[in-house]
């Protein structure tokens, strides 16, 4: 028996973008275009706190750990800091005369961020929001550095530089805290963590077609290390004392002091 292919080209791209065109919560991409600029920031608040198990959790840790390490006249750092969120709070927990400065790459969250900024909290004064890259920033000597699942979306071959370079950066007592996304140890933990993860976002309210839409959004996008290979290139950079302070199946948050 024969079967007759009746689909062009031009009918199979039609059918390809309509599948890849809505990854939830009002936004849309294609395949391994995930971006954070265009109307992202307007949206991102509520997707990311449906996407990442613990994403307000995570703030806390962050806010907590840093009442041990920021002091008056500090400078601070939130690299890729998105819409600002958590460098507020930091900023509200501290005294006025510490300095806090978001790094994002992404003018439009940069704008953003500072409209929220002026919207939410315009007494605040000591908060800098600026479009830059965390590579070549020329960071001051700082107490304590975030990298709020920032990292994981910067291409590998420039990841140990930016480590090296924010160990510079600090201070000596001062800490940097990573969150990432982490792939699992070997093949089939990966597979039972993927697993586990897609049930989630399932049960965020995700459709089907919308997870897979933004799993495919993401490829050559988002590249995650495993726990074993963020260590190695904390571990390069010069820190020596690190611990874990958040895990959630895939998602883990490092605490380092140099």
């Amino acid at each position: 028996m024969s079967i007759e292919l009746k689909d062009t080209s031009e009918a199979v791209e039609t059918r390809s973008r309509e599948f890849y065109q809505g990854v939830g919560d009002g936004i849309s991409s294609t395949s391994a275009a995930w971006t954070f600029g265009g109307e992202i920031p307007k949206k991102f608040e509520s997707h990311v706190a449906r996407s990442v198990p613990r994403y307000a959790d995570g703030h806390d840790i962050v806010l907590e750990v840093s009442d041990y390490f920021v002091k008056a006249n500090s400078v601070c750092y939130e690299l890729g800091c998105s819409t600002g969120a958590l460098t507020r709070k930091m900023a509200a927990r501290h005294p006025e005369s510490v300095r806090w400065v978001g790094i994002d790459v992404e003018q439009n969250m940069v704008d953003h961020a500072k409209h929220l900024l002026q919207k939410d909290m315009p007494h605040i004064g000591n908060i800098s929001y600026i479009k830059d890259d965390i590579l070549t920033h020329p960071y001051e000597p700082s107490d304590f550095i975030v990298s709020y699942y920032t990292i994981q979306f910067v291409h590998p071959r420039i990841r140990q530089e930016i480590y090296n370079r924010l160990y510079q950066a600090l201070n000596w007592g001062g800490a940097f805290m990573l969150f990432e996304k982490v792939r699992a140890p070997d093949a089939r933990f990966q597979d039972i963590a993927s697993s586990i993860y897609v049930n989630y976002k399932l049960n965020q309210g995700y459709s089907p077609a919308e997870v897979i839409a933004k799993s495919a959004s993401l490829k050559g996008v988002l590249e995650p290390f495993s726990t074993h290979g963020n260590l190695d290139m904390l571990r390069r950079a010069g820190f020596s004392d690190i611990m874990t302070v958040f895990k959630h199946v895939c998602f883990e948050g490092f605490f380092c002091i140099k």
